[in-house]
């Protein structure tokens, strides 16, 4: 079966330019909204999951989901530190295992209203277990002190969170003396001395305990070691598998609304590309009276017109990602599982962009079938009269 040469399809597009353009805004508007959701969730799950090590492991309490509903005992604490063989050690032969503190409070933003802001009590040993994660930038609190560092995401977005301003915890007042960058969501975070910050905070407990453990060690089996131990019963995940449970509901979340903003925008785009498709063939019913006396059957003219539907799908679908490209490195803040705000870039990757154009394909598709079907219908003689 013979088709219809492609560059007849082409040379259309550009005789009916005005309808071909308007239809091509049509679905890049609905794709921009659709990539938009994307670039979103990928920000947000890239810097959630970006750099998570496999060599790091995190405990929490058993049935915790995150380190904000998790809550470990300073017995406990002490207990993992010294007992667990797999957990390496320094030069100076100590566990590179550390407690960490985490709680979210209330704080002033610079465009008005309050947030939830992470702050993490850490001891000295969390920097060793990091290691080149975490840079400083000036001067690091000292262990003890009444001393904070703030992530660089934090910094233009939180009032009071610069070098030489001071936070009030509680009844404590604490001094910014350096800022950090982080993997994650640590970069909008604020951390200081474990024991002041326990203090301030009035938390007696631990959130979580982070150490550095030997190379292709088995998490499962140190969790199944204490399955039946009542002086502790871990969940042990590694950073890089307890990040992405970070991501994973606020992902879905933007995809959802992303996917239902672009269903609702896409029928718009469908009756604009059915319409204008319509047109088309109404303009060309000579043409297609033609094509059909010279032998093309009606799959071929099915065929091609389906083409011309898809063209103007994938066209639009560049056009939406054209669109949104200006937001890229934007950033912005959202609430994660821990309820903090925690700062992100608009990230449009090569996956959110396959994804919109295959989505931009679709409407297209869908949008020229009806068109399509009453173009292959049409016999030569009805359609040399109409012409």
């Amino acid at each position: 079966m013979a088709l219809v040469p492609l560059r007849y399809n082409v040379r259309s597009l550009f005789v009916r330019f005005s309808s071909t353009i308007l239809t091509v805004f049509a679905v890049g508007a609905t794709i921009a909204v659709f990539a938009g959701m994307l670039s979103l969730q990928q920000g947000f799950e890239t810097i959630f999951q970006e750099r998570g090590r496999s060599d790091v492991a995190v405990f929490l309490r058993k049935g915790a989901t995150s380190e904000g509903e998790s809550g470990i005992t300073l017995p406990q604490t002490s207990i993992l530190k010294k007992e667990v063989g797999e957990i390496e050690r320094n030069a100076a032969g100590q566990p590179m295992a550390s407690a960490e503190l985490f709680l979210a409070v209330r704080l002033r933003k610079f465009d008005g209203g309050e947030t939830n802001v992470a702050i993490r009590g850490v001891e000295p040993m969390t920097f060793e277990v990091q290691g080149d994660d975490i840079q400083i930038k000036g001067q690091n609190f000292t262990p003890g002190s009444d001393e904070l560092i703030v992530g660089e995401g934090l910094i233009g977005r939180i009032a009071d969170c610069k070098v030489g301003a001071t936070l009030r915890i509680n009844t404590v007042t604490f001094r910014i003396v350096g800022t950090f960058t982080g993997k994650g969501g640590y970069r909008s975070e604020i951390w200081g001395d474990l024991n002041r910050l326990a203090e301030a905070l009035e938390r007696p407990v631990r959130s979580r305990v982070i150490a550095k453990v030997h190379p292709d060690t088995d998490l499962a089996a140190i969790q199944a070691h204490y399955e039946d131990d009542l002086r502790l019963q871990p969940k042990v995940l590694s950073e890089r598998d307890y990040l992405a449970s970070q991501t994973s509901q606020l992902s879905g979340r933007f995809m959802a609304v992303g996917l239902f903003l672009a269903i609702i925008m896409g029928i718009g785009a469908i009756f604009t590309g059915t319409n204008s498709m319509l047109a088309a063939i109404g303009a060309r019913t000579h043409e297609i009276g033609i094509l059909k006396a010279i032998g093309y059957r009606p799959v071929a003219i099915f065929l091609s017109f389906m083409g011309e539907a898809l063209l103007l799908g994938v066209m639009g679908g560049v056009m939406g990602c054209i669109m949104v490209l200006p937001f890229q490195g934007a950033e912005t803040g959202t609430m994660n599982s821990t309820f903090s705000e925690v700062t992100f870039a608009f990230r449009t990757t090569p996956t959110a962009m396959t994804y919109s154009i295959v989505f931009a394909a679709i409407l297209g598709v869908v949008g020229g079938l009806l068109p399509a079907f009453r173009a292959s219908r049409m016999t030569p003689t009805q359609a040399l009269r109409r012409g």
